[in-house]
């Protein structure tokens, strides 16, 4: 799996003026990139960055519209890379968007909203039961963890362990029945 990025409006340039063009230009590229993906057997991700926040130069910003393009694409190796973050910044609405989108999704991307820390920092996500949402929707793919944690990489990681213990299971997601 490889994130395709869509690019940046030009500085200066009123962006609905080239949107158009910028569209066009995003669908030719996915279809080039897609069909060399393919004959390597690989998946092309298009991830949604908001502009609000983030990036505000950057194309593309909503699910919506990265679903409408991959509906002009036709591609089936090019999938949708969920960042929850960033859909939460630019729509809210996460299981609705999740439900919704879930046949598109090829990767979720995770952190906490507004600081962009561990997913049990203080903020308006609440994971537990996003997780369960996507366990409940059949979501079989990897959770890539996007977020700047507060102390170093392993104390950043100390919400997953308690999360596998709230849910009966030890480190590494085993259940501790099946010792």
């Amino acid at each position: 799996r490889i994130h395709l990025m869509a690019g940046r409006v030009p500085v200066g340039t009123d962006r609905a003026a080239v949107a158009g063009e910028m569209e066009a230009t995003f669908i030719e590229n996915l279809r080039y990139a897609a069909d060399l993906l393919a004959q390597e057997d690989m998946i092309g991700l298009l991830e949604p960055i908001n502009n609000r926040i983030t990036d505000p130069r950057y194309f593309l910003n909503t699910p919506h519209q990265a679903a409408a393009i991959l509906e002009k694409v036709g591609r089936p190796n090019l999938k949708l890379q969920l960042d929850l973050f960033h859909c939460q910044i630019m729509d809210g609405n996460l299981s609705r968007n999740l439900e919704t989108y879930f046949p598109l999704i090829g990767h979720i991307q995770i952190a906490q909203v507004p600081g962009r820390h561990e997913p049990d920092s203080h903020g308006e996500l609440n994971f537990p039961y996003i997780f369960e949402l996507l366990e409940s929707l059949g979501y079989t793919g990897y959770v890539g963890c996007e977020y700047a944690p507060k102390g170093g990489t392993l104390e950043g990681l100390g919400w997953l362990h308690s999360y596998w213990e709230s849910r009966g299971l030890q480190d590494g997601g085993t259940s501790k029945a099946a010792e």
